[in-house]
């Protein structure tokens, strides 16, 4: 008898515009409607056509937001997909294969896998007279080996193209014979060897970080965004331009990053909330306007978008290697802060903080993404947008200036923060400028000045620290051994935390959400540890060095690193960390 399957990793690859989004997306809308979380990725060539092209997709029962170890079902539409990604198939995992592509290749795939052959592409032309029809064909033959119903399958579909009627006829024909194809290879209606559970489900929205960002950020009242398209950041902008409009705000796709960041940067000082949003080497052009951003202490927050460098790098590919550069680029010392979300609903929720952040610093606040947490979709709950508030900071209404004996846009107060009154408001005038200045914005070289305007700007940040987002805790609090990760990293390290323990290897979990400046239950953390394992995707150890550098025992930490541009499994860690603690 088939077992309910409760978790199921499926891949569907080929060369880049054959539709391998279709047949995942199809697949991702039957397994929603059986009550399974929902997380997927994809694996593209930084080209616009052609190239490998892979995307995968886990359905699971609990929230997940990465791949599981091994891949159940995969679809390849040629031989590369096999050579590629055939180690990756589960033990007894199905594979379909277009055989119109070629023969298959030996030696790919494990001995118990079951393999399909069916020229896909041959018959949806020969057939349907268009070849991106093999799609519905191929999902025909995945929803007979699910045990799904043909009429559940034909919903799925119908609601796929409901908005293209053109498409409907020919893509349900295109299933039917899919399931004619799935019946010569043996697989008949709901009696396929795996069958997918049905459980209850709450409300869900399936979501990528950038665009719950871009939902939070609207929430939260940024009303100017600037960008140039960079991937993996250009979702931000598509959103800003598609959205900003109905929301009474500017969205601008700028000539490059200098002239985004400096446009964001006039905005803000007119007492607009902005916004920006880049990758590495934008963030590296952006350098300069941030600086002005901490030095003339104009609210400014910046997505930051990771991608694996160094320069242009592998654009497609996920890292976390601008840790350095976030924290400390820029010439001088100036007070930022930047935030880490680890999943969509993190992202939605720290937008809203760094959008009011900013205001209250005065300064730049940095959202630190990276490309999986920025393109990868998960289900999370709907967000609560009436419980978003809107703070800010010290910001001045034209009856606290009245009052005021004499406005000094730079007072130098003992928690840092200057009073803020937006230009053209009366009695507000004062200067800006990048260069050093006094109380008033005058430019000044005075030793006594320099000191106090450093000390102040530093002070904004200690003063507000305590309003920072907190790190989020799981596993065995009170173990010796701990674990910690950001960004892609939180998904992952909290499943291989479940699974080592099973294992009998028990382990306490923190997801910092605030990178700098580090916080202090971080650091509570780690010092309460005899050992802790850091895992970061880049080459230097970019988060232990952040770590160590504010005083953490560097002797307790653990680096596991990659920087090949493939995220961990939960079975790589499971492994490193019990190798390493049997050792």
């Amino acid at each position: 008898m088939t077992e309910n399957l409760f978790d199921i990793n499926v891949k569907v690859a080929g060369q880049g515009g054959d539709g391998s989004l279709t047949t995942i997306s199809l697949l991702g809308n039957a397994l929603a409607r059986r009550g399974f979380h929902l997380y997927s990725t994809r694996n593209v060539a930084s080209r616009i056509r052609g190239g490998h092209a892979a995307a995968l997709l886990r359905g699971s029962i609990e929230p997940r937001t990465g791949m599981g170890d091994n891949i159940d079902v995969l679809v390849a539409f040629d031989a590369e997909a096999i050579e590629i990604g055939g180690y990756r198939v589960a033990p007894h995992g199905f594979v379909i294969y277009d055989s119109s592509a070629g023969p298959l290749p030996n030696g790919f795939l494990p001995e118990g896998a079951t393999v399909i052959e069916i020229p896909f592409g041959r018959l949806a032309v020969r057939d349907l007279r268009r070849e991106l029809f093999k799609n519905s064909l191929t999902f025909g033959v995945i929803s007979r080996i699910l045990s799904l119903g043909d009429d559940e399958a034909a919903s799925v579909l119908e609601a796929r193209f409901g908005g293209r009627p053109k498409l409907i006829d020919k893509n349900l024909q295109a299933l039917r014979e899919g399931f004619k194809l799935a019946s010569s290879s043996g697989f008949e209606e709901d009696s396929g060897p795996l069958r997918l559970a049905r459980v209850e489900a709450d409300e869900r929205v399936f979501i990528s970080g950038n665009h719950a960002a871009a939902i939070g950020f609207l929430a939260a009242g940024v009303r100017f965004f600037a960008g140039y398209p960079i991937t993996p950041a250009t979702e931000v902008l598509e959103v800003m331009n598609r959205h900003m409009e109905a929301f009474g705000g500017v969205s601008v796709q700028a000539e490059d990053e200098l002239a985004a960041v400096n446009m964001a940067l006039g905005a803000s000082l007119t007492g607009v909330r902005s916004l920006v949003a880049t990758s590495g080497p934008g963030i590296s052009l952006m350098q300069e306007g941030i600086g002005h951003a901490g030095a003339a202490e104009i609210p400014l927050v910046i997505i930051d978008a990771q991608r694996a460098g160094p320069s242009t790098g592998m654009p497609t590919k996920p890292e976390q290697s601008d840790i350095g550069m976030i924290i400390h680029g820029g010439t001088g010392d100036f007070p930022r802060i930047v935030l880490a979300p680890g999943n969509p609903s993190d992202a939605f929720e720290l937008a809203v903080k760094a959008a009011n952040l900013a205001q209250r610093i005065q300064g730049p606040v940095y959202l630190m993404l990276d490309q999986s947490v920025s393109q990868d979709s998960a289900t999370t709950a709907p967000f609560d947008i009436s419980g978003v508030e809107i703070d800010q900071g010290a910001r001045l209404s034209q009856e606290q200036l009245d009052a005021l004996d004499e406005y000094r846009r730079y007072k130098v107060t003992a928690d840092g923060l200057s009073p803020l009154a937006v230009p053209g408001m009366a009695g507000g005038m004062s200067l800006v400028t990048g260069n050093e200045h006094d109380e008033w914005g005058k430019v000044s070289t005075n030793p006594v000045n320099r000191i106090a305007m450093m000390d102040k700007r530093a002070r904004k940040v200690d003063t507000i620290k305590d309003s920072l987002p907190s790190g989020l805790r799981f596993g065995h609090d009170t173990s010796p051994i701990g674990i910690v990760g950001i960004g892609m990293e939180s998904g992952v390290i909290r499943e291989a935390v479940e699974r080592l323990t099973v294992a009998g290897i028990a382990l306490a979990g923190l997801q910092p959400r605030t990178v700098w400046p580090v916080p202090a239950d971080t650091l509570e953390f780690v010092a309460s540890k005899e050992r802790v394992y850091v895992v970061e995707h880049n080459h230097e150890a970019q988060l232990i060095q952040v770590l160590a550098s504010v005083g953490a025992p560097f002797n307790t930490l653990r680096s596991i690193r990659k920087f090949d541009g493939v995220a961990f499994t939960p079975g790589e860690l499971v492994d490193h960390i019990a190798t390493a603690e049997a050792e």
